[in-house]
C-alpha cells in the first residue's frame, strides 16, 4: 500500500484466511479548513435573510403610506375603508330620571260574595268581560224572600188595625175620666195600649225594609267598572254569606296603579316637588327597558320608611287605555325628576375611554389633510378639494402618505370619501343607554358606534346611519318636541363608499 492511504483489514465469519481490504482516505487538513468557512458563510446568510425578512414585514405592517409623498401606487388593503355603524349627536331635551322595579296593581280589586243564603241560579257575565258599575252579574232564587217581605208587609197591616181601635177606644175613655165615670187607671191602661200597637207598627215597618233589603241582595250587582275575573262558584250552588271563596273576582283597569320602591336619597328632591305642586311623570317600560307601555303620574308616597331595605314605597297612576300594563305585572318604572333642555346627547355605545379619559371617533367628509409631506402642492390640493369638510382635523401620523394617484382615482371614480377624527369629551351624566356630553361635541355630527375596534385618528371608513337605533333612542327620551334632522355623512354615498371597499377588496378577505 502507498503511504498515502491505509488499509484495515475485517475477518468474514472467520472463515478462510482471505481478508477483504477497505481502504480510508486520512483527513485532509487543507479540506477541513475549507469546509468550516464555508459552513460558516451558510449559517451566516441564513441570519442575514431572515433579519431581512422580519424587518421587511415590520416596515411593511407600520408603513402604509409613501413617506417621501411621491404619489406611487399603495399595495392594495392599506388605505381601505373600514366599514362602520354612525349615529347623529342630538341636541334635545333630556330626562333626568330615576329607575326602579314596580309592580302594576289594579287600582280597585273586588271579591264579589253573596250577602244572603240561597241558590244561585244564574251567573249573566261572562269570564273576562268588561262590565259597568251597578251591571248584574248573578242572580239568587229571590223567592223565599219575596215571602218573608210579603208576611212583613201582612203583619203591618194587622198591627195598623189593632193600632186604629186602640187609639179611638183611648179617647174614649179619656173623655169618661174627665166625666168621672171610669178611673183613671183603666184610662191610662188603654192609652199605654194604643202606643205599643203603634210601636209595633213601626217594628213591621223595619221588617219590611229588610225583607226588602234582602230581596234586593238576590240581584248581585257590580261595584266598580271593571274586568271580570275567573267564575269560581257555577250556578245551582248554594251559596252562604259566610262562605269565604267569593263568586267572582272584577279588576279595574282604568285606571291602573303601579307600586314600586325609592331609595331614601331621592325621597328629599320628590317630596320637594310635590310641596311645589309638581306632578312627577312616571314611565312604565317592558322587561328588556326598550319600549314604553304606558305614561303616568307620581300620585303618592308611603308614610314610612322600611328600615330593612332604606326605602319607601311610592305609587303612581296610569290612564292605560290601551291595556299595556296588567294587574301583578313586572316593569321597569322611571321616575323623572327633571328635564334637561338642549342637551348634547350620544348613544352610550359611542364612548372610549384611553389614559386620556372619555373619547370618542368622529366621522368627517373628505380625506385627512398631511401638513408634514414633503409635496406641498399635493396637501394644497387636498385642503381644496371639493370632498373635503370645512372643519378639518389636525394631522395625525396614521393619516401620513395618501398619496395623490389614490386621490385622483377615488375623484375620477366620483366616489365620497370619509374618515375619522378622535375627539375628547366630557361626560356629564349617564341615563341608560345615552349618555349626555357636556363638551367636544355640536350637534348633527356623525360619531361611530360600531366598528370601531380597527379605527384610530385619521382612518378611512364606509359610515352606515344606525337610524333604527337613533329613532329608538329618541323615543325612549320621551320629548314630544321636533328634534332637527340630524345632518351627516349622506346614506347613498356612504353606501358608494362602502362598496368601493368591498370592491376594491374583491379578491380578498370581506372585512
Amino acid at each position: 500500500m502507498s503511504p498515502a492511504h491505509s488499509a484495515e483489514s475485517i475477518d468474514l465469519d472467520n472463515q478462510e484466511s482471505s481478508r477483504i481490504a477497505i481502504i480510508v482516505p486520512p483527513p485532509d487538513p487543507d479540506a477541513r479548513g475549507g469546509s468550516g468557512t464555508l459552513r460558516k458563510a451558510v449559517v451566516l446568510l441564513v441570519i442575514l435573510s431572515t433579519v431581512g425578512f422580519v424587518a421587511w414585514k415590520i416596515h411593511g405592517n407600520l408603513d402604509f403610506s409613501d413617506p417621501a409623498g411621491s404619489g406611487k401606487k399603495q399595495p392594495a388593503g392599506r388605505d381601505r375603508a373600514v366599514p362602520v355603524m354612525t349615529a347623529a349627536v342630538q341636541q334635545k331635551t333630556m330626562p333626568i330620571y330615576v329607575t326602579a322595579l314596580g309592580t302594576a296593581t289594579a287600582y280597585y280589586l273586588v271579591t264579589i260574595k253573596s250577602r244572603v243564603d240561597g241558590q244561585l241560579t244564574a251567573v249573566t257575565v261572562r269570564e273576562g268581560q268588561r262590565i259597568k258599575r251597578g251591571q248584574l252579574v248573578a242572580q239568587i232564587d229571590p223567592a223565599p224572600y219575596a215571602a218573608a217581605l210579603a208576611q212583613a208587609e201582612g203583619q203591618l197591616g194587622k198591627d195598623k188595625a189593632a193600632d186604629s181601635f186602640a187609639r179611638k177606644e183611648a179617647e174614649r175613655y179619656t173623655a169618661l175620666f174627665n166625666a168621672g165615670v171610669v178611673s183613671q187607671e183603666t184610662q191610662q191602661s188603654l192609652v199605654a195600649s194604643a202606643g205599643q200597637i203603634a210601636g209595633a207598627i213601626q217594628a213591621d215597618q223595619a221588617a219590611i225594609q229588610a225583607a226588602k233589603v234582602s230581596l234586593d241582595y238576590t240581584r248581585i250587582t257590580s261595584p266598580i267598572d271593571g274586568v271580570v275575573g275567573l267564575r269560581q262558584v257555577d250556578p245551582g250552588n248554594i251559596v252562604h254569606a259566610s262562605d269565604v271563596t267569593g263568586l267572582l273576582l272584577v279588576t279595574q283597569l282604568q285606571p291602573i296603579s303601579v307600586i314600586f320602591t325609592l331609595p331614601e336619597d331621592q325621597l328629599p328632591e320628590v317630596r320637594r316637588s310635590f310641596v311645589e305642586g309638581k306632578m312627577l311623570a312616571v314611565e312604565a317600560y317592558d322587561r328588556s327597558q326598550t319600549t314604553l307601555l304606558a305614561t303616568g303620574k307620581l300620585l303618592t308616597l308611603d308614610n314610612q320608611i322600611d328600615t330593612a331595605t332604606g326605602t319607601d314605597r311610592a305609587k303612581a297612576i296610569f290612564d292605560n287605555k290601551d291595556g299595556a300594563l296588567f294587574p301583578n305585572q313586572f316593569v321597569n318604572v322611571r321616575l323623572i325628576l327633571q328635564r334637561r333642555p338642549d342637551t348634547i346627547v350620544i348613544p352610550a355605545a359611542a364612548v372610549q375611554m384611553g389614559s386620556q379619559g372619555n373619547f370618542v371617533y368622529v366621522v368627517k367628509k373628505g380625506d385627512p389633510l398631511n401638513p408634514d409631506a414633503s409635496d406641498t402642492k399635493t396637501a394644497r390640493n387636498a385642503a381644496g378639494s371639493e370632498h373635503t369638510h370645512a372643519d378639518k382635523p389636525a394631522a395625525t401620523p396614521a393619516a401620513e402618505g395618501a398619496g395623490a394617484g389614490d386621490k385622483a382615482a377615488d375623484k375620477s371614480a366620483g366616489q365620497a370619501k370619509f374618515y375619522v377624527e378622535l375627539r375628547p369629551i366630557v361626560v356629564d351624566l349617564t341615563e341608560g343607554s345615552q349618555v349626555i356630553v357636556s363638551s367636544g361635541l355640536a350637534a348633527d355630527e356623525q360619531v361611530v358606534i360600531d366598528g370601531m375596534e380597527k379605527l384610530k385618528n385619521g382612518s378611512r371608513v364606509a359610515p352606515a346611519r344606525d337610524v333604527a337605533k337613533s329613532s329608538r333612542s329618541s323615543s325612549r327620551a320621551g320629548d314630544s318636541s321636533a328634534d332637527s334632522a340630524p345632518s351627516g355623512p349622506d346614506p347613498k354615498a356612504a353606501a358608494a363608499a362602502d362598496g368601493t371597499s368591498r370592491e376594491h377588496h374583491h379578491h380578498g378577505p370581506q372585512p
